[in-house]
């Protein structure tokens, strides 16, 4: 097995920057009054323009890769946008507290699915920390049906957004390490079929393609430039060097930041059963974590 060099800084510092650039997320998508599926897609776009100056330089690799390779890069295209897609509608329902913190149940998908396609296996440690962080979901979904069935149909989204995206990561895992795609060439392919994917469905909508504020496009390329290029490139890109369930343990900082965000910049308060249910999501992923030694069947 050849070995893979290692990045020159520090996994914990891009894991941070990552972390942070992902948890303004949810506070630009309130900050457009565009539908979710047309911010999304914009986003996208916008990311693949920011990435144009270097393009050609990537052309060869482009031209080397093979069908099964351009299916699977189509999949994971698809997921992503179907993750954008579901999450960005939860914030019309949720808040953004609720939203972000059932993503964190994404490594729990990452694990199931490794185990699935890899023959992963989780110890009971890890189980019991999965079973925590889904009584955690449990509550926060029902505080919220206290409050408004809306609430709940956000909740329903988001957690299927951290699904989708956890798809998106094993697809990627694939790709990036054991097929040796640069980081580069993965994410603009993705990002751009994840943007014409999300270009359909607005067609098929009738969601119109202008007529948008400068707010709005100030929030697109906002979302394109922090999350998405210091976010899930970032995180794209460490999927060559770490394990996918590592890499998808980033999302356990991103809850306590949004909601720091939401409070400082959308005066959103959170409640009791957020607050209570956050702790416990956190803590039974953090189980999950500690205890990750991974053996295969």
């Amino acid at each position: 097995m050849n070995s893979v060099r290692k990045p020159a800084v520090a996994y914990e510092l891009l894991f941070v920057i990552g972390i942070i650039a992902i948890s303004f997320s949810s506070i630009f998508v309130r900050w457009s009054s565009a539908d979710a599926a047309v911010t999304a897609m914009y986003r996208l776009y916008l990311t693949n323009a920011l990435m144009l100056p270097v393009l050609w330089r990537y052309r060869q690799e482009w031209l080397r890769l093979t069908p099964k390779q351009w299916w699977l890069l189509g999949a994971s295209g698809l997921m992503l946008a179907l993750h954008f897609l579901l999450w960005m509608a939860s914030l019309s329902y949720t808040t953004v507290a609720s939203s972000t913190v059932i993503l964190t149940l994404e490594p729990v998908f990452v694990m199931i699915a490794s185990f699935l396609l890899f023959g992963t296996k989780a110890n009971r440690m890890m189980l019991i920390g999965i079973g925590i962080a889904m009584v955690g979901s449990v509550i926060i979904g029902s505080g919220d049906f206290n409050l408004s069935g809306d609430a709940l149909l956000g909740d329903v989204l988001s957690l299927l957004g951290a699904a989708a995206v956890a798809v998106h990561m094993m697809i990627g895992k694939q790709l990036r390490s054991d097929d040796g795609i640069s980081a580069f060439v993965y994410n603009f392919t993705v990002f751009f079929m994840a943007a014409s994917f999300l270009a359909l469905y607005n067609v098929v909508r009738g969601n119109p393609f202008i007529g948008y504020s400068g707010q709005d496009w100030g929030a697109f390329l906002l979302l394109a430039i922090v999350p998405t290029l210091f976010g899930h490139y970032l995180f794209n890109w460490l999927l060559k060097y770490m394990h996918t369930t590592a890499v998808s343990m980033s999302v356990l900082g991103e809850p306590v930041i949004a909601s720091v965000l939401a409070w400082a910049l959308l005066n959103e308060a959170l409640t009791a059963y957020q607050a209570a249910a956050g702790l416990l999501i956190l803590f039974g992923v953090w189980l999950f974590i500690r205890h990750g030694k991974e053996t295969h069947a």
